[in-house]
């Protein structure tokens, strides 16, 4: 067979179309890494055996994963300009997801931040924010909606140039069954927001490059990782830097544990986890 390409320009073959492809495939630097032990940013302090998920994520796009119980999750904004908007179900039973309403409340404490437990709407933790070295992050905003972006940047399509957070979320959603109904507020890392005096939502922006969160899988999850600006980003372009993320095998938080006795609520939040952990024979 003779490769090459007809006068109009199109290929005059399947052996010719595949050869064309595979001329051109190379490793896009957003695509996971496979097996995750070639990534080539390697966290800190861990086997790289031990990774189960090693990805960058481009600006304005997104990540899915399912995630054992005691999974530890990292993310990482590599040059100060990422927004990470992260929701987790319950990969058992998808319908429990995060609440951030019940995350604020049952912790005291409306700012995320080391021990932090992500609970869902039914009294069990989800995830536990283990590490962070960045500090700045956001429990009330959610991530943007479409109208939001439409009306800042003109478009909020996924494949356009400047795709909203809700849009992003219903694709790595739909990877999992999961429908725009299934979708309730995420919370936001590396783009912070606090609350003033007067009840005004005060932007406090980006902690700097190279800053990461650390969350632990209490349950079996779902996570879903949207790459896109914050909705209070008050700089008119479209402006997100890559994230990184990675997975390995860690242990879930045990009864015994300062995060777990914090305080009565927490305590409880954590019983309830490991329960049902206990009779899901996990």
């Amino acid at each position: 067979m003779t490769i090459g390409r007809r006068d109009d320009g199109g290929l005059a073959s399947v052996g010719q179309a595949r050869t064309d492809a595979r001329g051109r495939a190379s490793v896009s630097e957003w695509m996971p890494y496979l097996p995750p032990t070639e990534t080539p940013f390697p966290p800190d302090g861990v086997d790289p055996a031990s990774l189960t998920w090693a990805e960058t994520v481009a600006p304005g796009g997104y990540t899915h994963l399912r995630v054992t119980r005691g999974t530890r999750l990292r993310l990482e904004d590599v040059d100060g300009e990422a927004c990470a908007g992260v929701l987790v179900h319950n990969a058992l039973a998808p319908g429990e997801r995060l609440n951030v309403a019940d995350t604020q409340k049952i912790s005291w404490q409306a700012y995320l931040g080391p021990g932090h437990p992500l609970l869902s709407g039914d009294g069990r933790v989800l995830a536990t924010v283990v590490s962070d070295t960045s500090g700045h992050h956001d429990a009330f905003c959610g991530v943007s909606s479409d109208a939001w972006n439409e009306a800042k940047y003109g478009e909020a399509a996924p494949e356009g140039p400047s795709p909203s957070g809700h849009a992003l979320l219903r694709l790595a959603g739909a990877k999992h069954g999961l429908e725009p109904r299934d979708l309730p507020p995420a919370v936001s890392f590396f783009k912070g927001v606090r609350v003033a005096a007067d009840g005004a939502l005060e932007w406090t922006g980006s902690a700097g490059p190279g800053r990461s969160v650390d969350l632990l899988a209490e349950l079996p999850l779902i996570v879903l990782v949207v790459n896109s600006p914050h909705p209070r980003d008050p700089r008119p372009d479209y402006i997100a830097g890559p994230l990184r993320v990675h997975a390995w095998r860690s242990r879930p938080t045990a009864l015994d544990d300062a995060v777990a006795v914090a305080s009565p609520e927490r305590e409880r939040a954590y019983r309830n986890t490991i329960a049902y952990a206990e009779l899901a024979g996990l």
